[in-house]
């Protein structure tokens, strides 16, 4: 089952990575074609193609992130801090993305209709409380691994006690 799931996710990986090539793909063709029109229409073209660049490298995020956890790494071998950190750096990825097409929106409805700003700033809103959310996710799993970490060390402190105390205790015979 577990040579399935790893066949599985990079297959699907590989698939996401090549969708990502042709969003990039796309968005470079769409941009030469919007320029051999007009060079004003050039800026949102431009603007359209900063989208796609983005959405391609999530998505490619996306799938290095199955490749790495899914397909390359052993079951269990992963610890608290590891998976943290890749997690963390994996949100992180999502939120750049989220942050710039926010951005990218922001730029392209402020030139036609500012009626319609409602959903890039819901868009940046919801980046922001992402980085929030990673954040507390980022204080309490430390704080997690350091009680683990004095536990541990506790527990090693018992048993060496414990072995001290067996030696220096009479033998009976």
């Amino acid at each position: 089952m577990a040579l399935l799931s790893r066949v599985t996710f990079g297959i699907v990986s590989a698939m996401l990575m090549l969708l990502a090539l042709a969003l990039v793909a796309f968005g470079a063709l769409e941009l030469v074609a919007e320029l051999k029109k007009s060079w004003h229409e050039g800026g949102n073209a431009l603007l359209t193609a900063i989208g796609y660049v983005v959405i391609a490298i999530a998505v490619f995020d996306v799938a290095k992130y199955f490749v790495e956890e899914e397909v390359i790494r052993r079951p269990g071998t992963l610890t608290a801090s590891e998976a943290r950190r890749s997690l963390s750096k994996f949100i992180s990825t999502i939120v750049i993305a989220v942050f710039i097409e926010g951005l990218v929106i922001v730029f392209q409805v402020s030139k036609q209709d500012v009626a319609q700003m409602l959903y890039p700033i819901a868009l940046l809103v919801t980046a922001v409380l992402i980085v929030l959310g990673l954040g507390v996710y980022q204080r309490l799993s430390v704080e997690v691994e350091r009680q683990s970490a004095r536990k541990e060390q506790s527990k090693r402190g018992d048993d060496k006690d414990e072995q001290a105390d067996a030696r220096s205790r009479p033998r009976s015979t």
